[in-house]
């Protein structure tokens, strides 16, 4: 554990110069943050493979969600902009490189704060930058697909027309239960059992068919739930379904 510990941080040392110094020259996102992401994934043990034809710009990925190393996958993978639970703004060092990388936080108990956070979402894919959200709100354990969130999609209604939904499966294979963090585990004591884990970890993001934004919110959280299912029951990782 301590070993990946150390290489992660010897690729974030790496990797802020770089990064400072692109966002006195450009205001492009900076391509940094996701080296980051993948070169901390890899420290860690993840060994990325992607399936399918990822959009590339316009787009809000949705994907499902097991575990805080979904983040390097998929970040790493696409450089995408997270929208995550605001109180994560708020954890030491986690929530320092979660602002440096554009997350965009969302309060899920101010109401009033919903609409600037949809704006701030829907600016974010105006500008071209791809951007992705769990629509199942949490983590889950694994062997469970839980029900997507359709208000989660709020952001769409402040999009331009040409920004697509594409679902992203992130399947861990035979490991999806053990790396999982469910909500009667801690942060550091999942973060301790996935790093003391021997080995590898393997993980196949796959890009399914885009999904066009005019269905609206519940029927985009329906097919976008319904392609990841499939995908994830189709390589053995999902043993069962949440009902929707």
């Amino acid at each position: 554990m301590q070993r990946r510990i150390a290489l992660a941080t010897a690729a974030l040392l790496g990797s802020l110069p770089g990064h400072g110094l692109h966002r006195l020259t450009s205001r492009a996102p900076s391509p940094w943050v996701p080296r980051f992401l993948a070169m901390a994934g890899r420290s860690f043990g993840l060994r990325v493979t992607i399936a399918g034809n990822p959009v590339r710009d316009h787009v809000l990925y949705a994907a499902n969600h097991m575990s805080w190393l979904d983040i390097l996958a998929l970040g790493g993978a696409t450089g995408a902009a997270f929208v995550s639970k605001d109180d994560v703004s708020r954890w030491p060092i986690v929530g320092g490189l979660a602002r440096i990388g554009g997350t965009i936080f969302v309060s899920r108990s101010d109401r009033a704060a919903v609409k600037g956070q949809a704006d701030a979402l829907g600016a974010a894919l105006a500008s071209g930058r791809p951007a992705a959200l769990f629509p199942e709100g949490t983590t889950g354990d694994g062997a469970t697909l839980l029900p997507f969130r359709a208000s989660l999609f709020a952001s769409l209604d402040r999009a331009p027309p040409h920004v697509v939904v594409q679902p992203v499966a992130i399947d861990y294979g035979a490991v999806a239960t053990q790396i999982a963090w469910t909500d009667c585990e801690g942060a550091g004591a999942n973060a301790r059992r996935v790093l003391s884990a021997p080995g590898p970890i393997p993980v196949t993001l796959h890009f399914l068919d885009p999904i066009d934004p005019a269905l609206g919110r519940k029927l985009i959280a329906a097919k976008a739930r319904a392609e990841i299912e499939a995908a994830l029951l189709e390589s053995g990782t999902l043993l069962y379904s949440a009902a929707p």
